[in-house]
């Protein structure tokens, strides 16, 4: 193995973890792929006696990355047309690492990372590094380079903000899968009350398109608004779309495929045992990583 080569070879055992670290602070995979990727930069410049524990170096480097293109990042969706929803990730590969019980798939669902969006950027940096990775507050503490008194407070700030909102029934898999079947079974049969049976009364639809593909703007409010714009969409749009199931953020979502291009992604968020929110994202920028994930590019 030539010099040059060892960091590399390094880095690759930490890069899973860095970009689920990544992820989970930005909601955008090619924004965590970049992070990751400058981490590296840093890693193979370093002078390489200096790093003690590679994998706490590296942690800390891709954490301040993140905590930069997050003050960036806000300002931009400032200016996003429409809703801006997160980069859906597949998840059956292991990708954001593994998702054996409800907290694990529950802590990646699209759900759990939108809260994490109205958190401060330093808040969400200690949420994940405690929750996701389990870090203690000293060590929180030295990545961020705060006081781990500070570390204390935000964290307690963090679990108030998410708890407030957290949605805690997480259905079991088969559960999530069954339900999205019925969905689209009773879309595709052009069943307006079997669809509204399957949504909870305050149901919500969202679709993410960046301004990039025709879809609808505004949020969708009620089962039955919810029902009939499914119905309508559908029939407007669905020409020449294989629908397909995936595993996408620790849940069963809906992909949809014209050849090998992915045009949409729908995520659901269940609650007791109805489907309360939809998000499907559709803009093709935020579509790349994923679509790669489930061709096995």
């Amino acid at each position: 193995m030539t010099i040059a080569a060892a960091p590399a070879a390094e880095f690759e055992q930490h890069r899973p973890r860095l970009f689920g670290l990544a992820y989970r602070m930005l909601g955008s995979a090619h924004e965590a792929e970049d992070a990751v990727q400058d981490a590296y930069l840093r890693f193979s410049g370093a002078d390489r006696q200096s790093i003690e524990h590679p994998a706490a170096w590296l942690a800390k480097v891709v954490t301040n990355l993140c905590l930069t293109r997050l003050t960036s990042a806000r300002a931009r969706r400032e200016q996003y047309v429409g809703e801006w929803l997160l980069e859906p990730v597949a998840t059956s590969d292991g990708t954001l690492g593994p998702l054996e019980s409800a907290e694990q798939r529950e802590a990646v669902s699209v759900a759990m990372l939108m809260l994490l969006e109205r958190l401060t950027p330093a808040e969400r940096a200690v949420y994940v590094l405690r929750e996701a990775f389990g870090y203690g507050h000293r060590d929180i503490a030295e990545a961020l380079e705060l006081s781990e008194a500070n570390c204390r407070q935000l964290y307690r700030r963090a679990v108030r903000r998410v708890s407030a909102q957290e949605n805690r029934f997480t259905p079991v898999p088969e559960r999530q899968e069954e339900l999205v079947r019925s969905f689209i079974t009773a879309a595709r049969d052009g069943d307006l009350a079997g669809l509204e049976k399957l949504l909870a009364h305050d149901a919500t639809w969202r679709t993410d398109s960046g301004g990039k593909v025709r879809a609808a703007r505004r949020v969708i409010e009620g089962h039955e608004r919810v029902a009939r714009f499914v119905l309508g969409a559908l029939e407007k749009f669905s020409a020449g779309i294989d629908f397909r199931l995936a595993e996408v953020n620790g849940a069963t979502a809906l992909t949809g495929w014209t050849g090998d291009e992915l045009r949409i992604v729908v995520a659901f968020e269940v609650r007791e045992e109805r489907i309360a929110h939809v998000r499907s994202v559709m803009n093709p920028e935020k579509l790349g990583f994923v679509r790669r994930q489930l061709l096995g590019a």
